[in-house]
């Protein structure tokens, strides 16, 4: 349950209004009843604990503000070892403290790279270590130079046979690590890819475990040259983060502190294959990106809750028994606000479905079985990409809906945005991450009519015969709650816009030239095919059984309402491609202002069922009471500028000016 702060509920009539057990929707929302529960008890054990405060997180300045945060992140790991929590219930703690910190990359990267690229005896070594954070690690891959482009890093590690040891160097300018968090001050260790070299020859990037700071009094190592790269976008934001550079000059580390489980060095400097299929590495790809979708979900979902309450709470214009009309009852708001309800239910849903890709990829990897991989990649980078891109895109959208205060940082929303908005660039580029997809679709068309059929959610192409000359049924708006429509729909456009692609290229004798030339076309059909499997994967899990009064029937109109809602925006590409007609779009904007309409009396209760606490929203606007303006007003008195009747420099440079006596102005 969410805290309620005030005696008066503003949005208690709202409530009242709902169509559904909003406390079976809260445990739909949290994954399952036990999940509902830690999630539950450690957002309240977060918000009742004053050291976890974070109002005057806006009104630091940046060494305050790190301060503050290593302090937040050492009182919740001691907490996390008085209460003997389990890694789930830390996880859930760590995430409703709601400030970016060294620890996410810590127990985000570090953790897991080594869990899936260090051979048994390295996880032996280093996991009780930071485990138990006697070391702390980040992740340093991206440089000053290279981001996405891996292959293209230029950091090396070269083997000395003599000493038996890697020699880690930053050859040049562009080479310095840089963006890695918890890189800049607080980290101790960090795993380094760079170029392993031996006799001269390259072998690719590879992982290496490399001490950065003593573990005695924190200083930089000899060879080490590390630190902050500065202030990031918005105020507190991302800033609480120490994202770093590092420069290595020679830095000599055992030969075992390559990440082998993979590919071997050995003593004599024989690059070998251990045995372990390189694939494996997938896994923690897949874990990192289907961690990112949830983490989308949570973020639209956060802001989206904010929005809905306030456009509740906010009248403007209109009568209605001499009142004002409720924002949220103008269509304009609805139509706007509604479909990013729907696309944080909507990618909640495709992030539970990852979390069973993600076992399912590793049951296939052991017996290695690695078939589906290709399919994995591009699913989990065009899902990553879309749901980001989305999100970053609906929190500027809902501070639009909120009008002018949705601009105060007090709402909660231009913080949102800026610590959100990297989640675009970071683990893969969104557009290049689409061009992934792009390039998998290409060769998946190439590869139409072999012996082996499309599997996983490229499965619908290999019924190209039919999905090639399919029309559209619908012939009244009602039609277009057939699910079976709607997935041929989208399975149409995706499938057209792939094979005009391909045909396009065709008539390119380079292919890399081609694929640049067409570049925009194709990301489109990328786009096309990722919007495919939210659909699909939405309709997928309303077929399932659905416990609580209402629920199936609220999501069935998210659902829906996700689903025209791409049609509606992305209309040209369905009537380029044949996949509707005219007319069928016009019904599916009918159909749109229905269940807009449905959606209104329960859009309360569909927000609360995020269960939020007021402390981890952090906003103003949307209290959980209503209880807006007195809080919007209490929050402006706390700014550092109304401490004082007047301000500082009014005596050297205000009140000259008042006192100035003008001569008169002669013509």
């Amino acid at each position: 349950m969410v805290e309620i702060v005030g005696a008066v509920d503003y949005l208690g009539d709202e409530r009242k209004s709902a169509k559904f057990d909003v406390e079976a929707m809260k445990i739909l929302w949290a994954g399952g009843q036990h999940q509902f529960e830690i999630a539950d008890r450690m957002a309240r054990l977060v918000a009742t604990d004053p050291e976890f405060r974070k109002d005057e997180r806006i009104h630091q300045g940046r060494r305050e503000l790190i301060k503050n945060t290593l302090r937040k992140a050492a009182h919740a790991w001691k907490r996390i070892n008085e209460l003997r929590l389990t890694e789930e219930e830390a996880s859930q703690l760590r995430f409703f403290v709601d400030e970016p910190s060294f620890t996410d990359l810590h127990w985000g990267m570090f953790v897991p790279a080594i869990k899936g690229q260090g051979t048994d005896e390295q996880q032996r070594k280093w996991l009780p270590l930071a485990y138990r954070m006697q070391i702390i690690g980040c992740y340093a891959q991206t440089e000053l130079g290279h981001g996405s482009n891996v292959q293209g890093l230029e950091t090396t590690a070269t083997f000395d046979p003599e000493t038996d040891e890697f020699v880690v160097h930053s050859p040049t300018l562009t080479s310095s690590k840089w963006w890695p968090g918890g890189l800049g001050k607080v980290s101790t260790h960090a795993i380094v890819y760079a170029r392993l070299i031996i006799d001269g020859q390259e072998h690719g990037v590879h992982g290496f475990i490399v001490q950065l700071r003593s573990l005695d009094n924190h200083l930089p190592l000899p060879g080490i040259t590390v630190g902050d790269i500065g202030m990031k976008f918005g105020n507190g934001a991302y800033n609480s983060m120490d994202n770093g550079v590092l420069r290595l000059d020679h830095v000599r580390i055992p030969r075992d502190q390559m990440l082998m489980r993979v590919v071997q060095v050995t003593r004599e400097g024989k690059v070998m294959e251990s045995g372990v299929p390189r694939q494996l590495i997938y896994g923690t790809m897949v874990f990192v990106r289907q961690a990112i979708v949830n983490d989308a979900s949570r973020a639209l979902s956060r802001a989206v809750c904010i929005a809905t309450r306030y456009s509740a709470v906010r009248r403007q214009f209109g009568s209605n028994n001499g009142l004002e009309t409720q924002v949220i009852d103008y269509k304009t708001q609805q139509s706007r606000l509604f479909p990013l309800l729907a696309s944080a239910y909507a990618f909640r849903v495709v992030g539970e479905w990852l979390k069973w890709l993600y076992n399912d990829v590793n049951e296939k990897l052991q017996a290695k079985d690695f078939s589906t991989l290709p399919e994995v990649h591009a699913c989990t980078a065009g899902l990553k990409s879309l749901t980001t891109s989305v999100t970053a895109d609906g929190i500027e959208e809902c501070r639009k809906l909120c009008g002018g205060h949705g601009y105060l940082v007090s709402s909660g929303l231009p913080e949102l945005f800026a610590v959100y908005v990297p989640a675009c660039t970071y683990e893969g580029d969104n557009i290049v991450l689409l061009l992934q997809v792009a390039r998998f679709l290409m060769k998946t068309v190439s590869n139409l009519g072999s012996s082996k059929p499309p599997v996983g959610t490229i499965a619908y192409m290999g019924r190209v015969e039919h999905l090639a000359r399919s029309r559209c049924t619908v012939q009244k708006a009602e039609d277009w709650l057939n699910p079976d429509v709607v997935i041929e729909a989208f399975e149409a456009r995706s499938l057209r816009m792939s094979l005009a692609c391909a045909q396009n290229l065709r008539r390119f004798s380079n292919q890399d030239e081609g694929f640049l030339e067409l570049s925009a076309d194709l990301l489109g059909a990328a786009l096309a095919h990722c919007q495919l499997i939210v659909v699909l994967k939405f309709i997928e899990k309303l077929q399932q059984d659905i416990p609580g009064d209402g629920v199936k029937e609220q999501l069935q109109a998210l659902c829906s309402i996700y689903a025209l809602s791409i049609v509606n925006k992305h209309l040209g590409d369905f009537l380029a491609t044949d996949s509707i007609t005219p007319k069928q779009a016009s019904l599916a904007q009918d159909l749109l202002r229905s269940l807009f309409s449905k959606v209104r009396p329960n859009a309360v209760a569909l927000v609360d069922a995020f269960n939020y606490t007021d402390h981890f929203l952090g906003s103003a606007l949307g209290r959980y009471d209503g209880n807006v303006y007195p809080k919007l007003f209490e929050e402006a008195m706390k700014d550092p500028m109304n401490q004082t009747e007047v301000l500082d420099g009014y005596q050297e440079y205000v009140r000259p000016i008042l006192k100035l006596r003008h001569r008169e102005s002669r013509l």
